[in-house]
C-alpha cells in the first residue's frame, strides 16, 4: 500500500527527514509535534500547559490537512521531559478529545527536540 505524505503549513515544517503524517489506506501516522509555532518555528513561551496547547494545536493542523479531525484519532503518545507534570497535561489533552478517548501512553524522556517539554504523536482513522 502506498504512503502518502501529509503536509501543511499551519504545523511546523519537518526538521529531519520525515513527513509531518503520512496516510496509507484509511490510517493517518502522525509524527511528533512539539510546541513550536508553526510561523517561526521557535519554541513557545511559557509553562507545561502552554506547551502542550501549542503542541496539540498542530496534531490538530496536521489531522485536518489529511481530511480528519481529532475525533478520529484513536491513539496519542505523550512524552514529558517531567512526569510531575503529568496532571496539566492531562488537563490540557481534555480540552482537545471528548469519551471515547483515544487510547495513550506516556513517557518520561530525559530531552526533546529543541528544548521542548513535551511531545505529542498520534494515529489517526479516517472514515
Amino acid at each position: 500500500m502506498p504512503r502518502n505524505p501529509i503536509h501543511t503549513e499551519l504545523a511546523p515544517a519537518a526538521i529531519g527527514p520525515y513527513s509531518q503524517a503520512v496516510r496509507s489506506g484509511n490510517l493517518v501516522f502522525l509524527s511528533g509535534q512539539t510546541p513550536l509555532d508553526p510561523a517561526t518555528g521557535v519554541l513557545v513561551e511559557g509553562d507545561i500547559s502552554v506547551q502542550a496547547r501549542r503542541a496539540f494545536d498542530n496534531i490538530k493542523a496536521v489531522c485536518e490537512a489529511a481530511g480528519g479531525s481529532m475525533d478520529d484519532i484513536v491513539r496519542v503518545g505523550l512524552y514529558l521531559t517531567d512526569l510531575g507534570q503529568f496532571t496539566a497535561v492531562n488537563a490540557v489533552m481534555a480540552e482537545y478529545f471528548q469519551t471515547p478517548y483515544p487510547a495513550r501512553s506516556t513517557i518520561e524522556v530525559p530531552a526533546l527536540p529543541k528544548g521542548a517539554d513535551f511531545e505529542v504523536d498520534a494515529v489517526l482513522v479516517l472514515p
